[in-house]
């Protein structure tokens, strides 16, 4: 009867130690000294865990051009993050291709070695954000979530999570936590025509949205900062080009003959962009040293 006993126990112990092996797993801390930047990943297998970045983006805050004032704003807030006073999250928006996302790494690079630290998140898990805080709440480094590209299609769940976390959670804000995101649009809701069906007049001319308005604009909203990007001009386009081309050591003769390429090289992207002009500078410097 023992030895029938003794088996039924490791037959349950052998069955329990299966089940524990494929049930998710907690989101643990990971190796807080292996770089300054994570990703938060799901596992296939259930779970999470925060990965970390082998190779950051060598940018610096002098290699984005034409951009100044969004720079200076940027450059403030983190700092002001950085040495324990009160700062903003921070929606970027605008033209595609003008910095937005090069700023935030930027910034990373330069604060870095103040204690700044970055977790990328992907909008799908966003509603994992209690989790990452909860995990980060208690470490003395300062940490940005950033969320590039945001905007949300109707229904996503990832929508309620991060207006929560904002600002309306029970909970009260995490101060070594902010919140950086990007998106080309700032309401980062789908807008339709019939909505603007909702809007009401008063008698003396005031125009007040809906409320189907008023909750797609919430969201930005409690982002407390809000920096746009706008198109480059052809000048403005030129000296990124110009920028980028003496980042690849190209010498100054050669970059004053590569604007007719470069303005080309625009025309067929049909974009002046930052990134266009980033894009131009590596074709153009590879060819140059080939």
């Amino acid at each position: 009867m023992t030895d029938k006993l003794d088996l039924l126990i490791a037959r349950a112990d052998n069955l329990i130690a299966r089940i524990e092996a494929i049930l998710p797993k907690p989101l643990g801390a990971p190796d807080w000294a292996a770089s300054i930047a994570w990703r938060y990943r799901r596992r296939a297998s259930g779970g999470s865990l925060l990965a970390p970045v082998r190779h950051v983006a060598n940018l610096k805050l002098a290699d984005l051009k034409e951009i100044e004032p969004q720079k200076e704003k940027i450059r403030r807030n983190t700092e002001q993050f950085v040495a324990g006073k009160p700062a903003n999250n921070v929606l970027l928006t605008g033209a595609r291709g003008t910095g937005k996302s090069s700023l935030i790494k930027a910034c990373l690079n330069a604060y870095a070695p103040q204690g700044l630290r970055l977790i990328e998140v992907d909008k799908s898990d966003l509603t994992d954000l209690p989790d990452i805080v909860d995990v980060v709440a208690q470490r003395p480094e300062k940490f940005i979530v950033f969320c590039d590209d945001l905007s949300f299609d109707e229904g996503e769940p990832g929508y309620k999570a991060l207006k929560s976390i904002l600002d309306g959670s029970v909970a009260a804000a995490t101060p070594n936590v902010l919140i950086y995101a990007t998106s080309n649009r700032r309401h980062l809701l789908p807008e339709y025509m019939k909505e603007n069906l909702s809007y009401t007049h008063t008698d003396d001319g005031e125009v007040h949205p809906g409320e189907v308005v008023e909750e797609k604009i919430s969201l930005s909203e409690r982002f407390g900062l809000w920096v746009s990007f706008y198109p480059f001009n052809q000048d403005e386009y030129l000296a990124i080009t110009a920028q980028w081309l003496a980042h690849f050591n190209v010498a100054p003769a050669a970059i004053e003959a590569a604007r007719p390429e470069a303005l080309l090289w625009a025309l067929e992207r049909g974009s002046r962009s930052g990134r266009v002009a980033y894009q131009f500078a590596r074709d153009y410097a590879g060819r140059a040293a080939s």
